[in-house]
């Protein structure tokens, strides 16, 4: 028995519309499209990553799908998905792993001494420089031109008009002076 094409195609278009989940309420549909934009602004602002937004707000949209019959008042539509992204934010945030344990030592290393504390630096920096100046002339220029301007030993030479081995032996004295500095070793 042949089924004539006008029902099959009717059928068809009838399981197409009950698959479709939109297809039951188009008045849903209607609503996702024109208030989408601003329900993921109010999406991102409950997360820090846009594709957690998206998936927040889908998930949310679902729950509001799913209790559409229930809404009594559309023109409320907005705070009800609000609502349900705020309370399904909550429900990931305290569902979320948490590897955390307590334990006796702390697994932090001590703070190590002239770290990345800007005033600590500040400090060492201007240390360093009133040791320079206590250095002699010659050994405060071969320094600030070896290690400060970073220069070669040979362009160290050219530059004050010396030999390389002069500049090796003023440079390995003010080093020298340098470790001896009180003020300099208060801080290592």
């Amino acid at each position: 028995m042949t089924t004539p094409v006008c029902t099959s195609a009717s059928t068809a278009a009838a399981s197409a519309r009950q698959s479709h989940p939109c297809a039951t309420y188009p008045s849903f549909s209607s609503y996702v499209r024109a208030r989408r934009p601003v329900l993921l602004r109010t999406a991102r602002s409950l997360t820090a990553n846009p594709s957690d937004a998206e998936d927040l707000l889908q998930t949310a949209l679902t729950k509001t799908y799913v209790a559409w019959e229930r809404i009594e008042d559309h023109r409320a539509l907005d705070g009800y998905v609000r609502r349900a992204l705020l309370n399904t934010r909550t429900s990931q945030w305290r569902k979320r792993k948490v590897d955390e344990f307590t334990c006796d030592e702390l697994p932090e290393p001590e703070p190590v001494p002239g770290g990345d504390d800007p005033a600590e630096q500040q400090a060492l920096h201007d240390a360093m420089w009133r040791a320079i100046m206590r250095l002699p002339a010659r050994q405060r220029a071969m320094v600030v031109l070896r290690y400060y301007e970073d220069l070669s030993e040979a362009q160290t030479a050219e530059v004050l008009g010396v030999s390389v081995g002069t500049v090796k032996s003023a440079v390995s004295r003010a080093l020298g002076k340098l470790r001896e500095d009180p003020e300099l070793g208060l801080v290592r």
